[in-house]
């Protein structure tokens, strides 16, 4: 299709289909726009001659946004994907992204990441600068993801980086921008200092019981958001270099970036370096590339973000602290941890305030992660003939983290743990990890046109991935105040032989991981006339941790589409795409074990078909143990069968331009543990039982409403709806899905997976409110009858999951003469989360302790009989209400104004006569906006429950682009 287009340089997007195009520099000219997907194993085809469910967000839809992490900008960019941020500590792993629902109960859900041909974890995300990212593809149905083999059930996201042009002159650019970082507000209404003292004087409890009318009435509060947190400075600066001759180009890109956290004592800095090139010979027969990128970071962060046991600690985690310190404390008590265990003696409810204060003091507890990250790629293609051609491409990821945290002698924390008679206390550790991760593939490809109408590929691959990791790690136990310096390795006590031989010794640990896979497969695409297209794509997989019998598997997958705009009854149309596609096929799943954020899942599992592993013990003085797991020689991946069919369409040359996909998804053979009879020893053993699905529909649509030569608006919107089921689990097993679980009996049972439910479906007893007559908290028993005393039978499904429903994204591009609006909201909706919370602050066993929320003002009395907050003194109803009901299970459904950049491009006429060709300045905002009934800090996070969670933050900042 033809069309004219006149495009400024405020990164207007002309959308065709999955595939979005946009021009950086003005243009006025005809041209065929012919846009290209990318696919597996980086596979470009034309979007008209693509099989695939395939989304892919361009570079100018993310550059610019002040995200450490790639994943955050294309958040709400593409339908089906959703992606939440657990953590919003700067550099934090914390990441769930989701294509299509959630594919396993027990092992990975994460989707495969692949960066220029090399697989990576998540962790590599905060390693990248964004502006390197020239292309993110999202794939999705079978047609595209089974070439992946044992890897590719849940989706995979291909990112490329920018390369150089041939025949283009140099090009330096620099771009920077600067900001500040935010806490997001709640709407817990926490009670400040006259009403959290009346409270206590109406219930005889704490400090209020002891205080007259007058002295509550003029009791000042103290902010403690304003102590634990602040507002973090951002700055980020990219210098690019990039051009090419004839036969060679290079894109190079040096880039700083430091954050601050909105948290005292965590930040993120990095220093990246990247250069990517592209050559060939003179006849086109031989082409070559290679992209290496080297990237030291360095992150400051809370002991939680790694430690999930400490999230509802009060100690150690500033949110919690927020919500736990009482309004009418003086911050101006505390001075030092030796001073505050002198005060105060042992850790207690009602200094958590004044111990968090010490907990934040960068002197006393430093937490620190320094990575150097090397990734590299080579291709080199060789032609034969016409039709016939080779490609070797081989990648290597490493890493190297090295972490130093101490807990200071003089700390809080050190002091009070520090035993009788001992005379040094606190504590220092070290650790060191590798990680080597290295890619070989090989492909031969031939293609050929039959008579002009008849195009015909066929490539065969083998692929061998190998990855190696070591670990050490030691801690010092007790420092001397006196000559200790943190990292210096001074202060180490001696060795004290009496009376506790062993008190000061150094305990160590090591560690070795190595796993393997090797592939072998094929894919054949056919073309009729641009008008028919099939693919097909067989694999065999073999995964090291599998017995010998399951080693290997096989998956396989068919896809076909019609370019009806290409016959000839729609020769008159205006259509210039439409697309029908359909595909099936088969992924697996060979991360049966779900991983820690950061840790690649595929180290995990390589024991579980071994029975009765001899494990040795770690440092000295400890005896070998032996492992009671017995094994399981049946276990394999999980494989998943899905059916995709989808529409491509653009009316009047965009006009109107989207994509229709429905999808069923069904995992078979997931991993779960079924119940054993106690006669063996055990009570459970792991086995492939379980099948679950997924059925969806997903819609993209885009309009340019104006495309007139000075004033041009886009509107674009995206969403999904996905509706998941668990049809078949081992006989009698239910899996608690709350973090904080262990059993399924226990009465803090929040969340849970069985057959023909959602996958963490809340299960709870229906909460009714205060009773008219004496307050008490009210609750809907088995029978239909109303109770003060439910009991777990009185549980029931409640329809509810904190897997979202429908996710998606909207907003606009538009220009006016320079200036330039972009504007992306991301939405939610039938999603819920338990407000661990906000259930504490309604305690009323709380009164005295801990700060409330005024919501306790309005409970019942008996002048005040229409309320739904129990009267203060039913604490067993409350309890009941906390741990068996669904009181506080929250809507947290969502729209958030996710990014809006406001700014203006400078005309050619405004810079002639400067060295300067294009330059641009602008403000933005992240998470600026957030309109939800969820009462907590952020209504993001992919989790089941909100507790210790730490919030991403509200962002602005200022930037400008510059290019000479």
């Amino acid at each position: 299709m033809n069309v004219k287009l006149r495009v400024l340089t405020a990164g207007v997007l002309f959308f065709t289909g999955q595939a979005v195009l946009a021009q950086k520099k003005p243009v006025d000219s005809t041209k065929q726009i012919d846009e290209v997907v990318i696919s597996g194993y980086n596979n470009k085809r034309l979007l008209k001659n693509s099989n695939d469910a395939v989304t892919t967000v361009t570079p100018e839809m993310i550059e610019n946004r002040p995200n450490i992490n790639a994943l955050a900008s294309i958040q709400g960019q593409a339908a089906g994907l959703q992606i939440s941020f657990n953590s919003g500590s700067p550099g934090s792993n914390k990441i769930t992204a989701l294509i299509r629902g959630v594919g396993s109960i027990s092992g990975s859900t994460s989707p495969l990441y692949v960066v220029d041909g090399i697989p990576v974890s998540e962790s590599y995300f905060r390693s990248i600068n964004p502006d390197d990212v020239a292309s993110s593809s999202i794939l999705k149905d079978a047609a595209a993801t089974s070439i992946y083999g044992n890897r590719g059930s849940n989706g995979v996201i291909i990112i490329t980086t920018k390369s150089g042009k041939y025949n283009s002159a140099l090009k330096v650019g620099y771009s920077a921008n600067v900001g500040v970082s935010m806490l997001q507000k709640h709407k817990y209404n926490i009670a400040g200092s006259p009403e959290t003292l009346r409270l206590e004087k109406d219930n005889d409890a704490g400090l209020g019981s002891t205080l007259t009318d007058e002295q509550i009435a003029n009791f000042p509060t103290t902010q403690w958001d304003k102590i634990f947190f602040r507002k973090g400075f951002t700055q980020n600066h990219s210098l690019t270099l990039q051009g090419g001759g004839e036969n060679l180009s290079n894109f190079t890109s040096f880039n700083y970036l430091d954050q601050d956290g909105i948290v005292a004592n965590t930040g993120f800095k990095r220093m990246s370096v990247r250069t990517n090139l592209v050559g060939k010979s003179k006849n086109d027969k031989f082409n070559f590339s290679t992209n290496i990128g080297l990237t030291f970071s360095r992150r400051n962060q809370l002991e939680q973000e790694t430690r999930t046991d400490i999230n509802a600690n009060v100690l150690q985690n500033p949110l919690q602290g927020l919500l736990t310190s009482l309004p009418y404390l003086d911050p101006n008590v505390y001075v030092s941890g030796q001073q505050l265990f002198d005060q105060f003696g042992a850790p207690s409810f009602q200094i958590v305030p004044y111990m968090l204060m010490d907990y934040l003091n960068p002197r006393n507890i430093p937490s620190r992660f320094d990575e150097f990250r090397l990734t590299a790629n080579a291709m080199a293609k060789y032609k034969f003939t016409e039709n016939l051609s080779a490609q070797f491409t081989s990648g290597a990821d490493y890493s190297n983290e090295s972490r130093l945290f101490a807990r200071a002698p003089w700390s809080y924390l050190a002091v009070s743990s520090r035993p009788a008679n001992v005379e040094f206390g606190g504590i220092e550790q070290r650790s060191d990890t590798k990680d080597l991760a290295l890619t070989n593939v090989l492909r031969v490809t031939y293609e050929k046109t039959f008579a002009d109408k008849h195009h015909l590929e066929v490539s065969a691959f083998t692929e061998y991935l190998k990855y190696h990791r070591t670990s050490s790690a030691f801690t010092q136990n007790g420092l001397d105040p006196k000559t200790w310096v943190v990292g210096a390795g001074t202060g180490w006590p001696s060795f004290i032989p009496t009376p506790s031989p062993g008190l000061y010794r150094p305990t160590i640990q090591a560690n070795k991981n190595d796993a393997g896979l090797f592939s072998y497969f094929g894919t054949l695409n056919y073309d009729y006339n641009g008008r028919y297209g099939i693919s097909g794509s067989i694999r065999r997989d073999a995964a090291y941790k599998f017995a010998a019998d399951n080693k290997w598997g096989t998956f396989w997958s068919v896809g076909a589409r019609w370019n009806i705009e290409q016959e000839e009854f729609m020769k008159s149309s205006s259509f210039g795409l439409l697309k029908l596609r359909a595909s099936y096929g088969t992924q697996g799943n060979q991360n049966i074990l779900a991983a820690a954020p950061g840790f690649n899942p595929i180290y995990l599992g390589a024991s579980l078909v071994r029975s009765l592993t001899s494990t040795a013990g770690s440092g000295y003085g400890l005896n070998p143990q032996l492992s009671t797991t017995i094994a399981n020689e049946d276990l394999r991946w999980e494989v998943q069968k899905q059916a995709n069919i989808g529409l491509d369409f653009d009316y009047k040359n965009g006009l109107i331009s989207g994509t229709l996909d429905v999808y069923d998804k069904r995992t078979n053979d997931l991993y779960s543990v079924s119940p054993l009879s106690a006669v063996t020893g055990q009570y459970q053993i792991n086995g492939n039982i379980g099948d679950m699905y997924n059925k969806g529909i997903e819609l993209s649509l885009r309009s340019n409403i104006i495309n007139k030569q000075d004033l041009k608006i886009t509107v674009f919107a995206n969403g999904s709806y996905n509706k998941n089921r668990v049809t078949r689990l081992a006989p009698g097993n239910t899996i608690p899905t709350n973090p904080f679980l262990t059993t399924n009996n226990t009465n803090t049972l929040y969340g849970r997976t069985a057959e023909g439910h959602m996958l963490g479906e809340y299960f709870m007893v229906p909460y009714l409110g205060a009773s008219p007559t004496d307050g008490k908290a009210q609750f809907l028993d088995r029978n239909g009858n109303i109770t003060n005393v439910p009991t777990n039978d009185d549980r029931r499904w409640t329809g509810k999951s904190f897997i979202p429903l429908y996710q998606g994204g909207f907003g606009l591009n538009a220009t006016y003469k320079g200036v330039f609006l972009d504007v992306l909201f991301t939405y939610a909706a039938k999603v819920w989360r338990a407000d661990f919370d906000l259930d504490s602050l309604s305690s009323p066993s709380n009164i005295g302790v801990f700060p409330v929320t005024t919501d306790l003002l309005n409970a019942w009395t008996p002048t005040n009989t229409n309320t739904d907050v129990p009267v203060v003194t039913d604490i067993t109803g409350a309890d009941y209400a906390s741990t068996f009901s669904d009181r506080f299970l929250k809507d947290a459904s969502y729209v958030r104004l996710r990014n809006i950049t406001l700014g203006y491009n400078f005309g050619k006429d405004m810079l002639r006569g400067t060295p300067i060709s294009q330059l641009r300045v602008y403000a933005q905002a992240e998470n600026f906006l957030t309109w939800s009934k969820w009462r907590g800090f952020d209504v993001e996070g992919g989790v089941s429950s909100n507790q210790g969670g730490f919030p991403t933050p509200r962002v602005v900042t200022l930037g400008v682009d510059v290019q000479f």
